[in-house]
């Protein structure tokens, strides 16, 4: 299990966004096929979150409970630090950043943390995995909620993320939903889902593609990306990467006046400085207009693949340095 933890996928993975932004850009989903895009997105979407329920046993969750405190730091770098960042990234707007390349950019601050790399990279450290697993977890849960909440309290009317009755309602049956539906059928289908780790694997990343190509083709489809340049892409990774790198000093800085022990300060390090493209984007496809959403994604997008590389390199290093490998 840990062999298997220990293999982030970084550049298959890139490479695949790569190849479904280029096939959105000369082949875009339009008409009838557009149509049952969104239809199978909504669908495939509904059914990670599902798998997303059946992942966290109530066993494991209230284990975590008694590290109450590094939970609570996690969430707090999560929803508080980081959207304070993205808050104070106004100031790159008009000189590095557009008004939607900022509200991407605001966006991505408001996200849950990941699920998988997370764990993969507190497993590939050595520090408390069961611990990494909750937090992660418990981020998840909190931001199907929390996230459309910063949304609405912090974007700018002109930003037009739709958090409105009918968005909600997506959310609750296009994300809360299938999740409860997971917990309740946890006891029937956790042990399948197990068993067939490859398939897991296969929805989670496939819906990630499917839900890029239906943005991009729908940036295309309504010649949004004219209004981009290169270098504005450039400027974004770049943002991306110092945001990045603010947030794992803070994160360890925090984790030492904490006095969180080593494999604890390791979970506050990774669960607390990544940011979910799994969940991030379906929110992103509820909360803003169509013509836009492929745009406000892309921060996250970038950012999703720097986090990946800068967290492989971190994790590969503290797992040479730990004296010992911690079970949590």
């Amino acid at each position: 299990m840990r062999a298997r933890l220990s293999r982030p996928p970084v550049d298959t993975f890139l490479l695949m966004l790569v190849a479904v932004v280029a096939l959105a850009t000369v082949l875009p989903a339009r008409g009838a096929a557009a149509d049952v895009l969104s239809v199978a997105t909504k669908v495939v979407i509904a059914l990670l979150f599902l798998l997303y329920g059946t992942r966290l046993s109530p066993q494991q969750a209230w284990h975590g409970v008694r590290q109450w405190k590094l939970h609570l730091l996690v969430l707090a770098t999560t929803f508080v630090a980081f959207p304070l960042l993205g808050l104070a990234a106004r100031a790159f707007v008009p000189s590095v950043l557009t008004d939607d390349l900022y509200t991407g950019l605001l966006f991505l601050c408001l996200v849950p943390s990941t699920v998988q790399s997370s764990i993969a990279f507190t497993s590939m450290a050595r520090g408390h995995v069961p611990a990494a697993i909750v937090s992660a977890s418990l981020s998840n849960i909190v931001g199907v909620l929390l996230t459309p909440l910063l949304v609405l309290v912090l974007m700018p009317i002109n930003g037009a993320p739709r958090v409105d009755g009918s968005a909600v309602g997506d959310i609750v049956l296009q994300l809360l939903a299938p999740f409860a539906v997971g917990q309740l059928l946890r006891p029937w289908l956790a042990p399948a889902v197990t068993r067939h780790a490859v398939l897991t694997k296969v929805v989670d990343r496939g819906s990630i593609l499917l839900i890029v190509y239906a943005a991009f083709s729908v940036g295309m489809t309504e010649h949004i990306w004219i209004s981009v340049r290169p270098w504005r892409v450039v400027a974004v990774a770049a943002v991306s990467a110092l945001l990045l790198a603010i947030v794992l000093a803070l994160t360890w800085v925090t984790g030492r006046l904490a006095r969180l022990d080593r494999g604890d300060a390791i979970v506050l390090l990774f669960c607390g400085s990544k940011k979910s493209l799994a969940s991030g984007l379906p929110m992103a496809l509820v909360l803003f207009p169509p013509a836009t959403v492929g745009l406000i994604m892309l921060p996250l997008m970038l950012f999703h693949q720097i986090q990946l590389f800068t967290c492989a390199v971190i994790a590969s290093r503290l797992g040479r340095g730990a004296p010992h490998i911690s079970s949590g």
